[in-house]
C-alpha cells in the first residue's frame, strides 16, 4: 500500500487543492487578494511553494523491481542503456532516443530508431515518480517501459532470445551478481520472441514453456537494471526554484533571478492562463491524461491515446501483477483499480513535465507544434478535438459533465503570450541558463 498512499492518494489531494486555488486566482482581480511578500498574495505564495524542487519527495519505491536501489544495478543499467548492440541494426540504443545531452530525449517530432515511430520521445529524468509510462500510459513501471523499445520494430527492433544471448555473452557476471545464475541458453534459437517477424514468432512457439519463461525472465531483469539507472538520474534546479524559494522565505528579490517579463509570465502561469491546473507540483505535471484538442499528426488516423492503452497495460505480462514482478498483489493497487471505461480517456495523453521545456521543441505528443508560442496560442484558441472531447471546451462552470472543470475562458493579449513564453524559459537547469539571463 505504500506506493498507493505516496502517489495516487497524495496526488489526488494535491490536485484538488491546486484546482481550487487556480479557480480562485483565475477569477481574482489584482486587488482582491491580500498582498504579502514581493507582491504575491498568500494564495499565490502557496501555489508558488508547491512548485519548488525542494517540495519534491523522495522517489517512490517500486515494489515490482527488487534491485532498483542497488548501485550494481544502476551501473549495469547505465551500460545497457548505451549499448547499441541491443538493436536489429547494431546502431540504436536507449540513448539514441533518450540522449543525455538533450534532456534524455531526441528533439525530433517523432522518435527515430531502426524505423520511424508515431510519437515523440519523452524525457526520462523524473519518470520514477510516474505511475503510468509513455504518452498513453501503456506500461505501469519504469522497467516495463524499458522493455518496450527493445522489441518494438520501429525502435530497437530486437527480439527476446537475441537480447538474452548477448546479455549472457557480455554481461553474465554483472547479471548473475544481481539476479542469480543465468538459465542455460545453449540450443535456443538466436532470433525468437513473441513479437517481431513471423520467423521469430514461429521459433518462439516451438520453444518449451519453461524455455520461454526463462528467456522472458532474463529479459525482464534487463529492464529492471535499465530502470535502476534511469531512476538514479537527478533533477537539477532552475531559476524558477531560486526565485520561488526566495519568495517563500521572504527574502528580498534578486533582480538577476527572474526578469520582469518572466515574473509577469509566472503570474499568468499560476493564475489567468490556468497552466498550473495540470502542470502542477515540483515536476510541473499532474501525471494524468487529458484531451486538450491537440491536432492529430495524421488526420486520417487520429491517435486515441489513453483509451487504447488501458487494455494493453492490463494484459501486459510485465505489469505489476505479472509473473516477473517482484511485488505482492496488494502492492499493485494502481493497476488493480485502473480506470478504463471513461470516455474522457479518448484522445487523452499524459501531461508532460515542463522542466527544461524551452529546450525541448517541437512540442506535444507527436511534435505537432513547433514553438512554445504556438503551444500557448493553442490553449487560448481551444479547438475542438479530432477524436474524443477536448477538456478546453468545458471552460464554463455549470451542471452535468462540465461542472468538474469550472474553467474560465483563457484570454491572453499578445504581450501576455510573450510573457508566458518568457516564463517557460526559466524552467531549464539554472547552471546552464542563469548566466545568459543576467
Amino acid at each position: 500500500m505504500r506506493r498507493l498512499m505516496s502517489s495516487a492518494w497524495l496526488l489526488g489531494s494535491v490536485m484538488a487543492v491546486m484546482a481550487a486555488l487556480v479557480v480562485t486566482l483565475a477569477h481574482a482581480g489584482p486587488q482582491s487578494l491580500a498582498s504579502t511578500a514581493q507582491g504575491w498574495s498568500n494564495e499565490e505564495q502557496a501555489v508558488l511553494a508547491s512548485l519548488s524542487l525542494k517540495r519534491l519527495p523522495p522517489v517512490p519505491v517500486d515494489p515490482s523491481n527488487a534491485v532498483e536501489g542497488l548501485p550494481a544495478a544502476v551501473d549495469l543499467g547505465r551500460r545497457l542503456f548505451g549499448d547499441a548492440r541491443f538493436s536489429a541494426n547494431g546502431a540504436v540504443s536507449c540513448a539514441s532516443c533518450h540522449d543525455p545531452g538533450k534532456q534524455f530525449q531526441d528533439g525530433l517530432p517523432v522518435s527515430q530508431g531502426v524505423g520511424t515511430g508515431s510519437r515523440r520521445s519523452m524525457p526520462i529524468v523524473g519518470t520514477g515518480y510516474s505511475t503510468w509510462l509513455f504518452w498513453d500510459g501503456r506500461k505501469d513501471s519504469l522497467w516495463a517501459q524499458a522493455l518496450g523499445p527493445l522489441e518494438d520494430a520501429a525502435e530497437q527492433g530486437g527480439n527476446r532470445t537475441r537480447h538474452a544471448h548477448l546479455l549472457a555473452q557480455s554481461y553474465r557476471q554483472d547479471y548473475e551478481s544481481l539476479f542469480g545464475p543465468m538459465p542455460k541458453l545453449d540450443g535456443l534459437p538466436q532470433d525468437a520472441g513473441p513479437n517481431g517477424a513471423a520467423a521469430e514468432k514461429t521459433a518462439w512457439a516451438v520453444m518449451t514453456a519453461r524455455q520461454r519463461e526463462d528467456v522472458s525472465r532474463v529479459f525482464a531483469n534487463m529492464g529492471k537494471a535499465i530502470a535502476a539507472y534511469e531512476k538514479s538520474l537527478a533533477i537539477e534546479p532552475s531559476r524558477l526554484d531560486r526565485y520561488v524559494d526566495g519568495v517563500v522565505a521572504g527574502r528580498a528579490a534578486d533582480p538577476g533571478v527572474l526578469q520582469p517579463g518572466e515574473i509577469r509570465g509566472l503570474r499568468l502561469f499560476i493564475g489567468k492562463a490556468q497552466c498550473v491546473t495540470c502542470h502542477n507540483g515540483p515536476l510541473l505535471t499532474d501525471q494524468q491524461f487529458h484531451n486538450t484538442g491537440v491536432p492529430p499528426r495524421d488526420p486520417a488516423r487520429p491517435d486515441r491515446g489513453r483509451a487504447d492503452a488501458t487494455a494493453r497495460v492490463r494484459n501486459d505480462e510485465f505489469n505489476c501483477l505479472g509473473p516477473f514482478s517482484d511485488a505482492r498483489p496488494l502492492q499493485c493497487q494502481e493497476l488493480r483499480f485502473m480506470v478504463d471505461d471513461d470516455q474522457a480517456l479518448v484522445g487523452a495523453f499524459k501531461t508532460p513535465g515542463l522542466r527544461g521545456v524551452a529546450q525541448r521543441a517541437p512540442h506535444m505528443h507527436a511534435g505537432q507544434l513547433s514553438t512554445l508560442e504556438q503551444v500557448v496560442r493553442h490553449y487560448v484558441a481551444a479547438p475542438h478535438a479530432a477524436v474524443g472531447h477536448s477538456e478546453l471546451t468545458h471552460r464554463h462552470a455549470g451542471g452535468g459533465a462540465a461542472k468538474h472543470a469550472e474553467r474560465v475562458p483563457i484570454e491572453l493579449t499578445d504581450a501576455e503570450v510573450a510573457d508566458l513564453v518568457r516564463f517557460l524559459g526559466t524552467l531549464s537547469e539554472e547552471r546552464a541558463t542563469v548566466s545568459a539571463a543576467r
